[in-house]
C-alpha cells in the first residue's frame, strides 16, 4: 500500500528528499565547509583576540567603511592574493563583505589554502553596522589634518 502510494506521489517523494538533504546541509555543510559562521558578537571576540581581519569587498566599497584594521583583497582577486596573506595559517583570520555571502566563498577559498581558524561574519557589514559596532572610514587627503590647502 504504502509503495503503492509512493508510486502515485513521486515527485512528492522527490520534493520531500531534496527538503531532507537541505536540513542535513545546513546542519552538516558548515563543518565539511572548514569554516565557522559567526554573528557580530562572536566577531566582535574574535577580533579583539588580534584575529587577521580580511573585507573581501570591492575597493569602491571599502571605501565607504570598514572594520577596524581590515585588509581588502577584493574575493575576484583573493585566489592571486593568497601570498599576500598571513604566512601562520593556524592564526584566527575573520572574513567578511557586505551581506555575508561573498565572504563564505573566500573562506572557503582560505580553508582549501590551509588555514585553520576562518570565521565567516553572518550578515556581513550589514550586521555590524546593526549591532552599532563602529565602522572606520578612508580620509580623503582633502580633508586629513595634516594636508595644506595652497
Amino acid at each position: 500500500m504504502f509503495i503503492e502510494f509512493m508510486q502515485e506521489q513521486v515527485i512528492l517523494f522527490i520534493a520531500l528528499a531534496i527538503v531532507v538533504a537541505m536540513l542535513i546541509y545546513s546542519y552538516v555543510g558548515e563543518r565539511l565547509a572548514g569554516f565557522k559562521t559567526v554573528n557580530s558578537t562572536e566577531a566582535t571576540r574574535i577580533y579583539n583576540d588580534d584575529a587577521y581581519v580580511l573585507d573581501v569587498r570591492t575597493a569602491g566599497e571599502f571605501r565607504e567603511g570598514y572594520i577596524g584594521n581590515a585588509v581588502n583583497v577584493s574575493v575576484t582577486e583573493l585566489a592571486a592574493k593568497m601570498n599576500t596573506l598571513p604566512k601562520d595559517k593556524t592564526a584566527p583570520v575573520l572574513v567578511y563583505c557586505l551581506s555575508g555571502a561573498r565572504s563564505a566563498r573566500a573562506a572557503g577559498m582560505l580553508v582549501k589554502n590551509g588555514y585553520t581558524q576562518v570565521f565567516n561574519l553572518a550578515g556581513g557589514l550589514n550586521a555590524w553596522k546593526s549591532a552599532g559596532l563602529p565602522v572606520g572610514r578612508e580620509r580623503s587627503k582633502k580633508t586629513a589634518p595634516n594636508s595644506q590647502v595652497g
